[in-house]
C-alpha cells in the first residue's frame, strides 16, 4: 500500500532555496510529499495557501510584506492547514513569535532532507516539531513564572504595528522603515501614531524605553 500524500506549500523569498528544498524532498527515501505551490512574500503566500489548502505550509519567518507571523494571522481561519516554520534564524524572539502566531513547529535550514520530510509528516499528523535547541526557547517562554504569558499592552498592537515599533526602537528613520517594510513613509507615520496612542506614550523616546524594557529590540 502506497504512503499517503501530504500536500505542501513552500513560502520563502529566496527562489534558489525553494528549489533546493524541492530537490531535497525528492531525494529522500520516504515518498509522499507533494509540493503544490510556492510563494515569496506575504500577499502571494496568503493567495496560494487559500487557493490550494495544503496540509502543511513550510514558512520562512522573514518575508517581504509583514513576515511569517502576518501569514499566520491572515490564514488563521483556514481549517486543516498546519504551519511549520523553516528559517535560517534561531533567535528566541522569532521562534516564540511564530509559535504564538499558530505554527506547529520550528526547524532551522540546517535540517537534512530526510529529517525535514519526517517533520512535515509529523506536523501533518498534529505533532509539534522543533529543532532540539529551539524547543528550550518555547518551554522557557511559556513556563516562565516571573512574567505573564500574555502581554496585554503588546497584544493591542497589530503585527505590522509591532514591526514598526521594533524598528523605531532600534533607531531606524521613518524613510528606512518604509523601505524595509515596503510601505510609504505616511503609512509608517500612521502606524507610529497608532502605537503611541494604544500604549499611551508621548514620543519615540518613550516608545524606545518601553520596547527595551520588554526586550523587543
Amino acid at each position: 500500500m502506497s504512503e499517503r500524500q501530504v500536500r505542501v506549500v513552500l513560502v520563502d523569498d529566496h527562489r534558489m532555496f525553494r528549489t533546493g528544498v524541492r530537490a531535497e524532498i525528492g531525494q529522500t527515501e520516504r515518498t509522499g510529499v507533494d509540493v503544490v505551490g510556492e510563494a515569496d512574500d506575504v500577499e502571494q503566500a496568503v493567495s496560494v495557501i487559500t487557493g490550494t489548502r495544503p496540509d502543511v505550509v513550510l514558512l520562512d519567518v522573514h518575508l517581504p510584506g509583514g513576515g511569517g507571523v502576518e501569514v499566520l494571522r491572515r490564514c488563521a481561519a483556514l481549517e486543516g492547514v498546519r504551519f511549520l516554520a523553516l528559517s535560517v534564524s534561531d533567535a528566541a524572539e522569532d521562534v516564540i513569535g511564530v509559535i504564538r502566531g499558530g505554527a506547529r513547529g520550528y526547524v532551522t535550514k540546517t535540517i537534512t532532507g530526510t529529517d525535514l520530510v519526517d517533520a512535515i509528516f509529523r506536523v501533518a499528523d498534529g505533532d509539534a516539531v522543533f529543532s532540539p535547541r529551539l524547543a528550550g526557547f518555547v518551554l522557557d517562554a511559556f513556563a516562565a513564572t516571573d512574567t505573564p504569558p500574555v502581554d496585554e499592552d503588546l497584544d493591542r498592537l497589530t503585527q505590522r504595528e509591532r514591526e514598526v515599533l521594533r524598528l523605531i526602537a532600534r533607531g531606524y528613520a521613518y524613510k528606512e522603515i518604509a523601505k524595509q517594510l515596503f510601505i510609504s513613509v505616511k503609512t509608517v507615520e500612521s502606524h507610529v501614531s497608532a502605537v503611541l496612542r494604544k500604549l499611551q506614550l508621548s514620543n519615540r523616546h518613550e516608545l524606545t524605553r518601553w520596547a527595551t524594557a520588554r526586550r523587543l529590540v
